[in-house]
């Protein structure tokens, strides 16, 4: 890729204290909108992306004409879009209408490069059909799928969070829980199946005994799903291939068969992000849990669940060209690396801590907020450049989001930790996009809703016909 920077001044107002090459996705897009602003003559190029279930997303943007002397920019703002749209959207087929030279190399990219075909690839695994650009200026009209999904509390419900070192389940009445469990497991590197079917089966039986009689039962687990179908998951990351088609995939039917009760089963993003608008009495909200990667859900303006994938930690939020490899892809300034305990374990050297390099992600976080806690500078400068991170993730976001709400959770931002990160993030809006300052608000949740908002959301995701 050309560099990013030589041509326009792309450097943060803010800078991250233990990362001097930042190039944020939302500073370059704006410089390069000025410039594009400033040739007087730009090219409109569009995109429509095909998911399943009738749903198109499209989008409109523009470029600088073929002979500008800085259009080899234009590939770079290209493909770092698509790249974005289809990990926050999602799709099997994009349909681009631009320059016919842009226009190949894109579709080049997806077959010719290392993670262009991990986008590819992926995008074929999730939607079951094989990924292709189509160059045309026919595109289709967008198609919204969003589902009216949740806040159905009428009932007797059980709802259920799968998530990778523990399961957690709940009985529901009218709302109200009444029974909750944790239980640890480890499903990441389980071969048989049978050991998450178990598992899950033995959770709802417990949560229907506490239930005069069982309505609807709704879940959230992390992975991708598509109609009630994992299609790509880890917790079932050490089935055998073969296996998840015949075992994994039709597991949560097969459950709905079972109890002959409404059952839903999606992302738990889109559930946390669900848990904090009905918490919130807001829509619009973005959820962002900053865990052992970056976990993201979404509910729209209307209070809907969309059909997007929301899966950006694989969507570049730095341009740098030094920046962090994001472990599963390959690809450069992935969300993962910056908004999850990666992005912590990648400071720890910049900022001077030595730990032993045996100790896992989740034990140098630990280490970590220990060091906070004693009010250690290293430790203060990890949260303070994992802020300015966010502060200029959230840009981007609202970029391509409708986002008024920004829900931030998970372990990373415990404690003070958690408090440095907001406010560093708060003071990036603030100097650089003031007017996101005025529309977004940060939340976090209180421990009510961390014990049983998920366990709550989750449950009234089924419609229960009278």
């Amino acid at each position: 890729m050309p560099a990013s920077s030589d041509f326009f001044d792309v450097r943060p107002q803010v800078s991250p204290p233990l990362d001097s090459t930042f190039v944020p996705a939302a500073s370059w897009n704006r410089s390069y909108a000025n410039l594009v602003a400033a040739c007087g003559s730009p090219v409109p190029i569009r995109f429509a992306l095909e998911q399943s279930a009738g749903s198109i997303f499209c989008h409109n943007s523009e470029i600088l004409p073929p002979q500008h002397p800085q259009a080899h920019l234009n590939f770079r703002f290209a493909e770092r879009l698509l790249k974005f749209l289809l990990w926050s959207r999602g799709g099997h087929r994009v349909f681009f209408d631009g320059p016919l030279e842009l226009g190949v190399e894109l579709r080049s990219h997806f077959t010719a490069t290392t993670t262009g075909r991990f986008d590819a690839d992926f995008m074929g695994t999730v939607y079951e059909h094989p990924f292709e650009v189509i160059l045309t200026t026919d595109l289709p009209s967008e198609q919204d799928s969003a589902r009216q999904l949740g806040r159905h509390l009428d009932g007797c419900r059980i709802g259920f969070d799968l998530g990778g070192s523990d399961r957690k389940v709940a009985a529901v009445i009218d709302g109200e829980v009444v029974f909750s469990e944790e239980t640890a497991w480890d499903p990441y590197y389980q071969e048989d199946p049978a050991y998450h079917h178990s598992g899950i089966a033995d959770s709802l039986k417990k949560a229907a005994s506490h239930l005069p009689q069982i309505e609807a039962i709704g879940g959230s687990s992390a992975g991708v799903y598509v109609e009630n179908q994992p299609r790509v998951a880890s917790l079932f990351r050490g089935v055998p291939d073969d296996i998840f088609d015949k075992k994994v995939k039709p597991m949560f039917r097969n459950f709905a068969k079972e109890w002959n009760v409404p059952f839903e089963v999606i992302n738990d993003g889109d559930v946390t992000a669900l848990a904090g608008s009905m918490s919130l009495g807001e829509n619009a909200v973005l959820g962002l849990a900053m865990g052992t990667s970056e976990a993201t859900g979404y509910v729209n303006s209307e209070g809907k669940v969309t059909t997007w994938l929301n899966e950006l930690a694989f969507a570049p939020v730095d341009y740098a060209e030094n920046a962090p490899a994001d472990e599963w892809s390959g690809d450069l300034g992935c969300g993962a690396q910056y908004f999850s305990q990666q992005a912590v374990g990648r400071l720890l050297s910049p900022a001077g801590i030595d730990l032993p390099t045996d100790l896992s992600l989740p034990e140098k976080l630990i280490e970590t907020q220990s060091l906070m806690a004693s009010d250690d500078p290293r430790a203060r400068k990890v949260y303070e450049t994992i802020g300015v991170y966010l502060g200029y993730g959230v840009a981007h976001y609202a970029d391509l989001y409708n986002l008024r709400n920004l829900l931030l959770l998970g372990r990373v931002t415990s404690g003070q930790g958690g408090e440095i990160i907001l406010d560093q993030a708060a003071n990036v809006l603030k100097t650089e996009f003031p007017e996101l300052a005025e529309r977004v608000a940060f939340h976090v949740p209180n421990e009510k809703d961390k014990r049983h908002g998920q366990a709550i959301a989750a449950a009234s995701l089924p419609i229960i016909e009278r």
